[in-house]
Protein backbone atom coordinates (compact mmCIF):
# COMPACT_ATOMS: atom_id res chain seq x y z
CA UNK A 1 0.00 0.00 0.00
CA UNK A 2 1.50 3.29 -1.22
CA UNK A 3 1.52 6.46 0.99
CA UNK A 4 0.28 8.54 -1.54
CA UNK A 5 -2.76 7.02 -3.20
CA UNK A 6 -5.26 9.13 -5.09
CA UNK A 7 -8.26 9.03 -6.94
CA UNK A 8 -10.63 11.40 -9.14
CA UNK A 9 -14.37 12.67 -8.25
CA UNK A 10 -16.42 13.45 -11.43
CA UNK A 11 -20.05 14.86 -10.36
CA UNK A 12 -21.13 14.36 -14.04
CA UNK A 13 -20.30 10.70 -15.62
CA UNK A 14 -21.04 12.18 -18.74
CA UNK A 15 -18.68 14.87 -18.54
CA UNK A 16 -15.26 13.25 -17.63
CA UNK A 17 -13.21 16.48 -16.59
CA UNK A 18 -10.21 16.66 -14.26
CA UNK A 19 -11.41 18.18 -10.53
CA UNK A 20 -8.54 19.24 -8.16
CA UNK A 21 -11.53 19.92 -5.53
CA UNK A 22 -12.29 16.25 -5.45
CA UNK A 23 -8.62 14.47 -4.52
CA UNK A 24 -8.30 11.87 -1.87
CA UNK A 25 -4.72 11.99 -0.68
CA UNK A 26 -4.09 8.78 1.27
CA UNK A 27 -1.54 8.52 4.21
CA UNK A 28 -0.76 6.27 7.19
CA UNK A 29 -1.39 8.45 9.81
CA UNK A 30 -3.37 7.83 12.46
CA UNK A 31 -4.85 10.82 14.03
CA UNK A 32 -7.29 11.12 17.95
CA UNK A 33 -10.69 12.05 16.97
CA UNK A 34 -11.80 15.84 18.26
CA UNK A 35 -16.06 14.62 18.65
CA UNK A 36 -16.62 18.32 19.64
CA UNK A 37 -14.60 20.23 16.70
CA UNK A 38 -16.64 17.22 14.60
CA UNK A 39 -20.18 18.39 15.70
CA UNK A 40 -19.19 22.53 15.67
CA UNK A 41 -17.73 21.98 12.14
CA UNK A 42 -21.32 20.21 10.96
CA UNK A 43 -23.22 22.71 12.72
CA UNK A 44 -21.52 25.33 10.82
CA UNK A 45 -21.86 23.83 7.69
CA UNK A 46 -23.97 25.61 5.04
CA UNK A 47 -26.39 22.82 3.38
CA UNK A 48 -28.52 23.26 1.02
CA UNK A 49 -32.30 23.01 2.28
CA UNK A 50 -34.41 20.36 1.30
CA UNK A 51 -38.05 20.66 1.04
CA UNK A 52 -40.36 18.16 2.68
CA UNK A 53 -43.03 16.99 0.14
CA UNK A 54 -45.28 15.24 1.50
CA UNK A 55 -45.56 11.61 -0.70
CA UNK A 56 -48.78 11.46 -2.76
CA UNK A 57 -49.81 7.68 -3.97
CA UNK A 58 -52.30 7.30 -7.05
CA UNK A 59 -54.66 4.43 -6.75
CA UNK A 60 -54.76 3.03 -10.08
CA UNK A 61 -57.20 0.57 -11.84
CA UNK A 62 -54.38 -2.20 -10.96
CA UNK A 63 -52.43 -0.57 -8.40
CA UNK A 64 -53.58 -3.53 -6.01
CA UNK A 65 -51.81 -6.61 -8.11
CA UNK A 66 -48.35 -7.61 -6.69
CA UNK A 67 -47.93 -10.65 -8.78
CA UNK A 68 -50.09 -13.50 -10.73
CA UNK A 69 -50.45 -15.28 -7.09
CA UNK A 70 -48.93 -18.72 -8.12
CA UNK A 71 -46.79 -20.98 -5.41
CA UNK A 72 -43.26 -22.57 -5.81
CA UNK A 73 -44.85 -24.81 -8.53
CA UNK A 74 -46.80 -22.75 -10.44
CA UNK A 75 -50.23 -23.30 -8.84
CA UNK A 76 -52.90 -20.36 -8.86
CA UNK A 77 -53.68 -19.59 -5.30
CA UNK A 78 -57.42 -18.62 -4.87
CA UNK A 79 -56.43 -15.18 -3.37
CA UNK A 80 -52.78 -13.84 -3.57
CA UNK A 81 -51.08 -10.86 -4.74
CA UNK A 82 -54.35 -8.89 -5.82
CA UNK A 83 -55.19 -11.48 -7.85
CA UNK A 84 -58.49 -13.37 -8.02
CA UNK A 85 -59.97 -15.99 -9.71
CA UNK A 86 -58.71 -16.79 -14.06
CA UNK A 87 -57.25 -19.69 -12.38
CA UNK A 88 -56.40 -21.36 -15.93
CA UNK A 89 -55.57 -18.34 -17.35
CA UNK A 90 -53.09 -17.75 -14.22
CA UNK A 91 -51.58 -20.70 -14.69
CA UNK A 92 -50.88 -20.34 -18.31
CA UNK A 93 -49.52 -16.65 -17.75
CA UNK A 94 -47.19 -18.87 -15.13
CA UNK A 95 -45.78 -21.23 -17.76
CA UNK A 96 -45.42 -18.09 -19.55
CA UNK A 97 -43.12 -16.58 -16.97
CA UNK A 98 -40.92 -19.49 -17.04
CA UNK A 99 -40.20 -19.41 -20.39
CA UNK A 100 -39.47 -15.61 -20.43
CA UNK A 101 -37.11 -16.24 -17.33
CA UNK A 102 -35.45 -19.64 -19.36
CA UNK A 103 -34.95 -16.88 -22.32
CA UNK A 104 -36.99 -19.75 -24.35
CA UNK A 105 -39.76 -18.47 -25.64
CA UNK A 106 -38.38 -14.64 -27.58
CA UNK A 107 -39.35 -13.94 -30.84
CA UNK A 108 -43.12 -15.33 -29.66
CA UNK A 109 -46.09 -13.55 -29.09
CA UNK A 110 -49.55 -14.32 -26.42
CA UNK A 111 -52.85 -13.13 -26.89
CA UNK A 112 -55.02 -12.60 -23.25
CA UNK A 113 -58.58 -12.72 -25.27
CA UNK A 114 -61.58 -12.56 -23.30
CA UNK A 115 -65.28 -9.91 -22.49
CA UNK A 116 -64.69 -6.86 -21.09
CA UNK A 117 -63.55 -6.93 -17.05
CA UNK A 118 -62.36 -10.56 -16.79
CA UNK A 119 -58.82 -9.54 -16.00
CA UNK A 120 -56.78 -9.43 -19.01
CA UNK A 121 -54.83 -6.32 -18.51
CA UNK A 122 -54.36 -6.94 -14.83
CA UNK A 123 -52.79 -10.31 -15.99
CA UNK A 124 -50.32 -8.46 -17.77
CA UNK A 125 -49.75 -6.79 -14.75
CA UNK A 126 -48.87 -9.15 -12.81
CA UNK A 127 -46.41 -10.45 -15.29
CA UNK A 128 -44.52 -7.46 -15.18
CA UNK A 129 -44.24 -7.88 -10.91
CA UNK A 130 -43.68 -11.33 -11.15
CA UNK A 131 -41.05 -10.36 -13.73
CA UNK A 132 -39.08 -7.60 -11.55
CA UNK A 133 -37.50 -4.57 -12.64
CA UNK A 134 -34.81 -5.78 -14.40
CA UNK A 135 -36.60 -7.35 -16.93
CA UNK A 136 -37.81 -4.90 -19.48
CA UNK A 137 -41.49 -4.21 -19.58
CA UNK A 138 -43.41 -1.96 -22.33
CA UNK A 139 -47.23 -1.51 -21.61
CA UNK A 140 -48.55 0.71 -24.95
CA UNK A 141 -52.47 0.82 -25.85
CA UNK A 142 -53.11 0.02 -29.69
CA UNK A 143 -54.34 3.20 -30.41
CA UNK A 144 -51.59 5.12 -28.85
CA UNK A 145 -49.49 4.82 -32.86
CA UNK A 146 -51.84 6.92 -34.18
CA UNK A 147 -51.28 10.13 -32.17
CA UNK A 148 -47.65 9.92 -32.32
CA UNK A 149 -45.54 12.47 -34.52
CA UNK A 150 -43.91 9.66 -36.05
CA UNK A 151 -44.41 6.93 -38.60
CA UNK A 152 -46.41 3.94 -37.02
CA UNK A 153 -43.50 1.65 -37.74
CA UNK A 154 -41.38 3.55 -36.16
CA UNK A 155 -43.52 3.51 -32.99
CA UNK A 156 -43.77 0.15 -33.05
CA UNK A 157 -39.76 -0.37 -33.29
CA UNK A 158 -39.10 1.99 -30.29
CA UNK A 159 -41.83 -0.14 -28.18
CA UNK A 160 -39.76 -3.07 -29.03
CA UNK A 161 -36.27 -1.80 -28.39
CA UNK A 162 -37.57 -0.28 -25.24
CA UNK A 163 -39.07 -4.41 -24.40
CA UNK A 164 -34.91 -5.51 -24.64
CA UNK A 165 -32.44 -4.97 -22.19
CA UNK A 166 -28.61 -5.03 -22.04
CA UNK A 167 -26.76 -6.17 -19.16
CA UNK A 168 -23.45 -4.56 -19.52
CA UNK A 169 -20.89 -5.52 -17.45
CA UNK A 170 -17.60 -3.72 -16.31
CA UNK A 171 -14.73 -3.33 -13.43
CA UNK A 172 -14.45 -0.49 -11.64
CA UNK A 173 -11.93 0.29 -8.87
CA UNK A 174 -13.56 1.19 -5.39
CA UNK A 175 -12.74 1.98 -2.06
CA UNK A 176 -14.55 -0.09 0.13
CA UNK A 177 -13.56 0.36 3.88
CA UNK A 178 -15.58 0.91 7.59
CA UNK A 179 -15.31 4.41 8.74
CA UNK A 180 -13.36 5.15 11.83
CA UNK A 181 -13.35 8.69 11.45
CA UNK A 182 -14.74 11.91 9.94
CA UNK A 183 -13.34 15.05 10.48
CA UNK A 184 -14.56 18.21 9.17
CA UNK A 185 -13.29 21.89 9.40
CA UNK A 186 -12.60 24.86 8.14
CA UNK A 187 -9.43 25.86 6.56
CA UNK A 188 -7.18 28.38 7.73
CA UNK A 189 -6.41 31.21 4.68
CA UNK A 190 -8.86 29.96 2.12
CA UNK A 191 -11.89 31.89 2.58
CA UNK A 192 -13.75 29.95 4.79
CA UNK A 193 -13.13 26.51 2.59
CA UNK A 194 -13.90 23.51 4.64
CA UNK A 195 -11.50 20.51 4.21
CA UNK A 196 -11.82 17.36 5.84
CA UNK A 197 -9.90 13.55 6.61
CA UNK A 198 -11.34 10.23 6.13
CA UNK A 199 -10.16 7.17 8.01
CA UNK A 200 -11.05 3.88 6.88
CA UNK A 201 -10.37 0.49 7.66
CA UNK A 202 -10.55 -3.02 7.06
CA UNK A 203 -9.36 -6.35 8.78
CA UNK A 204 -5.85 -6.14 7.28
CA UNK A 205 -5.05 -1.92 7.61
CA UNK A 206 -6.31 1.09 8.28
CA UNK A 207 -6.13 4.64 5.81
CA UNK A 208 -6.67 8.59 6.40
CA UNK A 209 -8.19 9.71 3.30
CA UNK A 210 -7.95 13.90 2.87
CA UNK A 211 -11.17 15.07 1.56
CA UNK A 212 -12.54 18.17 -0.70
CA UNK A 213 -15.32 20.50 -0.77
CA UNK A 214 -17.41 18.45 -2.28
CA UNK A 215 -16.39 14.87 -1.09
CA UNK A 216 -17.41 16.30 2.11
CA UNK A 217 -20.79 17.43 0.89
CA UNK A 218 -20.81 13.93 -0.58
CA UNK A 219 -20.77 12.23 2.88
CA UNK A 220 -22.72 14.70 4.55
CA UNK A 221 -25.59 14.18 1.97
CA UNK A 222 -25.40 10.37 2.74
CA UNK A 223 -25.48 10.73 6.30
CA UNK A 224 -21.73 8.88 6.51
CA UNK A 225 -20.87 8.73 10.38
CA UNK A 226 -18.40 5.91 12.24
CA UNK A 227 -19.07 2.71 11.99
CA UNK A 228 -20.97 2.97 8.89
CA UNK A 229 -19.40 0.86 5.44
CA UNK A 230 -18.98 2.46 2.73
CA UNK A 231 -18.13 2.14 -0.73
CA UNK A 232 -16.37 4.69 -2.58
CA UNK A 233 -15.79 4.44 -6.78
CA UNK A 234 -13.06 5.92 -7.62
CA UNK A 235 -13.96 6.78 -11.26
CA UNK A 236 -17.50 8.59 -10.67
CA UNK A 237 -16.91 9.57 -6.83
CA UNK A 238 -20.18 8.34 -5.60
CA UNK A 239 -20.64 6.78 -2.15
CA UNK A 240 -22.54 3.84 -1.07
CA UNK A 241 -23.49 2.58 2.08
CA UNK A 242 -23.65 -0.58 3.05
CA UNK A 243 -24.78 -0.99 6.16
CA UNK A 244 -23.53 -0.69 9.82
CA UNK A 245 -20.34 -3.00 11.24
CA UNK A 246 -21.07 -5.56 13.66
CA UNK A 247 -18.60 -3.74 15.69
CA UNK A 248 -21.45 -1.29 16.46
CA UNK A 249 -24.39 -3.26 17.00
CA UNK A 250 -24.34 -2.70 20.44
CA UNK A 251 -25.20 1.35 19.46
CA UNK A 252 -28.98 1.23 19.77
CA UNK A 253 -28.48 4.94 20.79
CA UNK A 254 -27.11 5.42 17.55
CA UNK A 255 -28.99 3.02 14.86
CA UNK A 256 -33.12 2.29 14.74
CA UNK A 257 -34.07 -1.29 14.90
CA UNK A 258 -34.14 -1.09 10.75
CA UNK A 259 -30.23 -0.88 10.45
CA UNK A 260 -28.71 -3.65 8.61
CA UNK A 261 -25.16 -4.45 10.18
CA UNK A 262 -22.44 -6.10 7.64
CA UNK A 263 -19.17 -7.62 8.43
CA UNK A 264 -15.95 -5.11 8.00
CA UNK A 265 -14.06 -5.75 5.07
CA UNK A 266 -11.25 -7.98 4.60
CA UNK A 267 -8.23 -7.44 2.74
CA UNK A 268 -6.83 -4.44 0.82
CA UNK A 269 -9.27 -1.51 1.03
CA UNK A 270 -8.77 -0.34 -2.69
CA UNK A 271 -10.74 -3.12 -4.95
CA UNK A 272 -11.17 -3.88 -8.35
CA UNK A 273 -15.34 -4.80 -8.44
CA UNK A 274 -17.50 -5.51 -11.19
CA UNK A 275 -20.24 -3.53 -11.70
CA UNK A 276 -23.77 -4.46 -13.44
CA UNK A 277 -25.75 -1.44 -15.85
CA UNK A 278 -28.96 -2.84 -17.36
CA UNK A 279 -30.12 -0.68 -20.24
CA UNK A 280 -32.47 -0.67 -23.27
CA UNK A 281 -31.79 -0.88 -26.33
CA UNK A 282 -34.02 2.09 -27.05
CA UNK A 283 -32.12 4.24 -24.71
CA UNK A 284 -28.47 3.13 -26.19
CA UNK A 285 -30.37 4.40 -29.84
CA UNK A 286 -31.59 7.79 -28.05
CA UNK A 287 -28.16 8.69 -26.68
CA UNK A 288 -25.79 7.67 -29.84
CA UNK A 289 -28.61 9.32 -32.24
CA UNK A 290 -28.16 13.14 -31.34
CA UNK A 291 -26.21 15.23 -29.49
CA UNK A 292 -27.95 15.81 -26.51
CA UNK A 293 -29.56 12.24 -26.57
CA UNK A 294 -29.53 11.69 -22.70
CA UNK A 295 -31.84 14.64 -21.86
CA UNK A 296 -34.03 13.31 -24.43
CA UNK A 297 -34.93 10.69 -22.63
CA UNK A 298 -36.28 12.89 -20.45
CA UNK A 299 -38.28 15.09 -22.27
CA UNK A 300 -39.77 12.64 -24.52
CA UNK A 301 -38.37 13.99 -27.47
CA UNK A 302 -36.49 11.26 -29.02
CA UNK A 303 -38.34 11.64 -32.49
CA UNK A 304 -37.60 9.10 -35.16
CA UNK A 305 -34.01 7.33 -35.09
CA UNK A 306 -31.73 6.59 -38.20
CA UNK A 307 -32.02 2.71 -39.00
CA UNK A 308 -28.47 2.71 -40.11
CA UNK A 309 -27.86 4.14 -36.23
CA UNK A 310 -29.74 1.06 -34.95
CA UNK A 311 -27.44 -1.45 -37.30
CA UNK A 312 -24.29 0.00 -35.82
CA UNK A 313 -25.81 -0.57 -32.07
CA UNK A 314 -26.94 -3.87 -33.17
CA UNK A 315 -23.51 -4.87 -34.65
CA UNK A 316 -21.60 -3.52 -31.48
CA UNK A 317 -24.07 -5.06 -29.11
CA UNK A 318 -22.97 -8.27 -30.72
CA UNK A 319 -19.76 -7.49 -30.47
CA UNK A 320 -20.15 -7.01 -26.67
CA UNK A 321 -22.07 -10.32 -25.97
CA UNK A 322 -19.20 -12.25 -27.95
CA UNK A 323 -16.76 -11.04 -26.00
CA UNK A 324 -18.42 -11.63 -22.89
CA UNK A 325 -18.96 -8.39 -21.96
CA UNK A 326 -22.79 -7.64 -22.13
CA UNK A 327 -26.04 -10.24 -22.08
CA UNK A 328 -29.08 -9.46 -23.82
CA UNK A 329 -32.82 -9.94 -21.95
CA UNK A 330 -35.44 -10.35 -23.85
CA UNK A 331 -38.35 -8.62 -22.28
CA UNK A 332 -41.89 -8.01 -22.56
CA UNK A 333 -44.27 -5.73 -25.27
CA UNK A 334 -47.67 -5.42 -23.99
CA UNK A 335 -50.12 -4.29 -26.31
CA UNK A 336 -53.60 -3.18 -24.78
CA UNK A 337 -56.66 -3.15 -27.61
CA UNK A 338 -54.76 -5.13 -30.16
CA UNK A 339 -57.66 -4.53 -32.61
CA UNK A 340 -56.73 -1.19 -33.11
CA UNK A 341 -53.74 -2.24 -35.01
CA UNK A 342 -54.20 -2.35 -38.60
CA UNK A 343 -52.71 -4.45 -41.51
CA UNK A 344 -49.44 -2.49 -41.78
CA UNK A 345 -48.89 -2.92 -38.20
CA UNK A 346 -49.79 -6.49 -37.76
CA UNK A 347 -47.54 -7.06 -40.59
CA UNK A 348 -44.36 -5.06 -39.12
CA UNK A 349 -45.24 -7.40 -35.99
CA UNK A 350 -45.11 -10.71 -37.70
CA UNK A 351 -41.87 -9.56 -39.82
CA UNK A 352 -40.45 -8.01 -36.43
CA UNK A 353 -41.20 -11.66 -34.34
CA UNK A 354 -38.43 -13.22 -36.17
CA UNK A 355 -35.80 -11.07 -35.93
CA UNK A 356 -32.84 -12.44 -33.49
CA UNK A 357 -33.99 -9.13 -30.94
CA UNK A 358 -37.24 -9.54 -30.62
CA UNK A 359 -39.02 -9.40 -27.52
CA UNK A 360 -42.32 -11.38 -26.27
CA UNK A 361 -45.49 -9.64 -27.69
CA UNK A 362 -48.42 -10.02 -25.60
CA UNK A 363 -51.44 -8.74 -26.70
CA UNK A 364 -54.69 -8.12 -24.99
CA UNK A 365 -58.28 -7.68 -26.99
CA UNK A 366 -61.83 -7.80 -26.31
CA UNK A 367 -63.10 -8.37 -29.83
CA UNK A 368 -64.56 -11.22 -31.36
CA UNK A 369 -64.99 -12.00 -34.59
CA UNK A 370 -64.17 -8.15 -36.15
CA UNK A 371 -63.11 -6.43 -39.34
CA UNK A 372 -59.41 -5.77 -39.97
CA UNK A 373 -58.24 -2.28 -39.54
CA UNK A 374 -57.29 -1.42 -42.99
CA UNK A 375 -59.01 -4.11 -44.87
CA UNK A 376 -62.41 -5.34 -45.32
CA UNK A 377 -62.35 -8.46 -44.04
CA UNK A 378 -63.05 -10.23 -41.22
CA UNK A 379 -61.22 -12.68 -38.42
CA UNK A 380 -60.97 -13.55 -34.97
CA UNK A 381 -60.04 -10.97 -32.54
CA UNK A 382 -59.42 -8.64 -35.82
CA UNK A 383 -55.82 -10.21 -35.83
CA UNK A 384 -55.38 -12.14 -38.87
CA UNK A 385 -54.90 -15.59 -39.21
CA UNK A 386 -51.17 -15.53 -39.93
CA UNK A 387 -50.29 -13.91 -37.09
CA UNK A 388 -52.62 -15.45 -35.11
CA UNK A 389 -50.66 -18.86 -36.14
CA UNK A 390 -47.90 -17.60 -34.32
CA UNK A 391 -49.90 -17.05 -30.97
CA UNK A 392 -49.93 -18.27 -28.29
CA UNK A 393 -54.03 -17.69 -26.91
CA UNK A 394 -54.99 -17.45 -23.20
CA UNK A 395 -58.40 -17.15 -22.70
CA UNK A 396 -60.40 -14.99 -19.85
CA UNK A 397 -64.04 -16.09 -18.48
CA UNK A 398 -66.04 -13.96 -16.33
CA UNK A 399 -66.01 -14.26 -12.40
CA UNK A 400 -68.57 -15.72 -10.59
CA UNK A 401 -70.19 -13.84 -7.92
CA UNK A 402 -67.68 -14.80 -5.00
CA UNK A 403 -65.18 -13.94 -6.89
CA UNK A 404 -66.58 -10.60 -7.98
CA UNK A 405 -66.80 -9.98 -4.07
CA UNK A 406 -63.51 -10.59 -3.59
CA UNK A 407 -61.94 -7.90 -6.21
CA UNK A 408 -64.30 -5.46 -4.67
CA UNK A 409 -62.98 -6.12 -1.08
CA UNK A 410 -59.76 -5.94 -2.18
CA UNK A 411 -60.41 -2.73 -3.75
CA UNK A 412 -61.71 -1.26 -1.17
CA UNK A 413 -58.70 -1.98 1.09
CA UNK A 414 -56.09 -0.70 -1.84
CA UNK A 415 -58.68 2.56 -1.39
CA UNK A 416 -58.76 2.56 2.39
CA UNK A 417 -62.62 2.28 2.21
CA UNK A 418 -64.46 0.71 5.36
CA UNK A 419 -67.55 -0.74 4.12
CA UNK A 420 -69.97 -3.36 6.01
CA UNK A 421 -70.82 -6.45 5.28
CA UNK A 422 -74.32 -5.30 3.60
CA UNK A 423 -72.58 -2.83 1.44
CA UNK A 424 -70.45 -5.19 0.23
CA UNK A 425 -73.06 -7.52 -0.88
CA UNK A 426 -74.93 -5.00 -2.42
CA UNK A 427 -71.97 -3.63 -4.52
CA UNK A 428 -71.48 -7.46 -5.48
CA UNK A 429 -74.98 -7.48 -6.61
CA UNK A 430 -74.52 -4.31 -8.64
CA UNK A 431 -71.29 -5.93 -10.38
CA UNK A 432 -73.01 -8.86 -10.92
CA UNK A 433 -75.96 -6.98 -12.84
CA UNK A 434 -73.99 -4.40 -14.53
CA UNK A 435 -70.23 -4.32 -14.48
CA UNK A 436 -67.53 -4.57 -12.81
CA UNK A 437 -65.59 -1.32 -13.75
CA UNK A 438 -68.53 0.16 -12.92
CA UNK A 439 -69.24 -0.98 -9.41
CA UNK A 440 -65.56 -0.54 -8.73
CA UNK A 441 -66.09 3.45 -9.74
CA UNK A 442 -69.01 3.00 -6.62
CA UNK A 443 -66.43 3.00 -4.09
CA UNK A 444 -65.07 5.82 -3.96
CA UNK A 445 -68.04 7.90 -4.57
CA UNK A 446 -69.52 5.70 -2.06
CA UNK A 447 -67.01 6.68 0.47
CA UNK A 448 -67.19 9.97 0.03
CA UNK A 449 -70.58 10.35 0.84
CA UNK A 450 -70.04 8.44 3.82
CA UNK A 451 -67.73 11.45 4.98
CA UNK A 452 -69.75 13.99 4.27
CA UNK A 453 -72.06 12.56 6.76
CA UNK A 454 -68.62 11.92 9.54
CA UNK A 455 -69.22 7.89 8.93
CA UNK A 456 -66.39 6.30 9.04
CA UNK A 457 -67.77 2.69 7.36
CA UNK A 458 -69.88 3.12 4.14
CA UNK A 459 -73.52 1.40 4.64
CA UNK A 460 -75.69 0.12 2.65
CA UNK A 461 -77.95 3.47 1.86
CA UNK A 462 -74.36 5.24 0.60
CA UNK A 463 -74.09 2.44 -2.35
CA UNK A 464 -77.65 2.85 -3.43
CA UNK A 465 -77.66 6.53 -3.12
CA UNK A 466 -74.37 6.81 -5.58
CA UNK A 467 -76.12 4.31 -7.81
CA UNK A 468 -79.07 6.31 -8.10
CA UNK A 469 -76.94 9.62 -8.52
CA UNK A 470 -74.50 7.42 -11.23
CA UNK A 471 -76.22 5.58 -14.59
CA UNK A 472 -74.40 2.40 -15.57
CA UNK A 473 -74.42 1.37 -19.10
CA UNK A 474 -77.50 0.06 -19.71
CA UNK A 475 -79.83 2.52 -17.02
CA UNK A 476 -78.09 4.98 -19.81
CA UNK A 477 -78.99 3.16 -22.71
CA UNK A 478 -82.53 2.96 -21.59
CA UNK A 479 -82.67 7.10 -20.75
CA UNK A 480 -81.23 7.82 -24.25
CA UNK A 481 -84.21 5.30 -25.83
CA UNK A 482 -86.54 7.45 -23.62
CA UNK A 483 -85.53 10.97 -24.37
CA UNK A 484 -83.63 10.42 -27.69
CA UNK A 485 -86.10 13.05 -29.09
CA UNK A 486 -85.04 15.43 -27.10
CA UNK A 487 -81.39 15.08 -27.99
CA UNK A 488 -79.52 17.01 -30.82
CA UNK A 489 -78.75 15.43 -34.08
CA UNK A 490 -80.38 12.33 -33.04
CA UNK A 491 -79.76 9.38 -35.75
CA UNK A 492 -82.02 7.05 -33.74
CA UNK A 493 -85.81 8.01 -34.81
CA UNK A 494 -84.88 7.30 -38.45
CA UNK A 495 -83.09 6.44 -41.17
CA UNK A 496 -82.66 10.29 -42.35
CA UNK A 497 -79.22 11.76 -41.86
CA UNK A 498 -79.76 14.95 -39.71
CA UNK A 499 -77.95 18.16 -41.20
CA UNK A 500 -76.65 21.22 -38.88
CA UNK A 501 -78.15 24.35 -39.52
CA UNK A 502 -75.25 26.90 -40.30
CA UNK A 503 -76.40 30.59 -40.51
CA UNK A 504 -74.82 32.25 -43.21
Amino acid sequence: MTSNQAFKYYPNPLCLKSCNDFKLKASIVWVKPDYELLLQSIAAAQVQEVRSITRIERIGAHSHIRGLGLDDSLEPRAVSQGMVGQKMARKAAGVILQMIREGKIAGRAVLLAGQPGTGKTAIAMGLAQALGPDTPFTSMAGSEIYSLEMSKTEALTQAIRKSIGIRIKEESEIIEGEVVEVVIERAVGTGGARVGRLTLKTTDMETNYDMGTKMIDSLLKEKVQAGDVITIDKATGKINKLGRSFARARDYDATGHQARFVQCPEGELQKRKEVVHTVTLHEVDVINSRTHGFLALFSGDTGEIKSEIREQINSKVAEWREEGKAEMIPGVLFIDEAHMLDIECFSFLNRALEQETAPIVMMATNRGITRIRGTNYKSPHGIPLDLLDRMIIVPTTPYSQQELKEILNIRCEEEDCQMSGDALTVLTRVATETSLRYAIQLITTASLVAKRRKATEVSMEDVKKVYSLFLDEHRSEKFLKEYQDEFMFDDGAGDAPQQMEVSQ
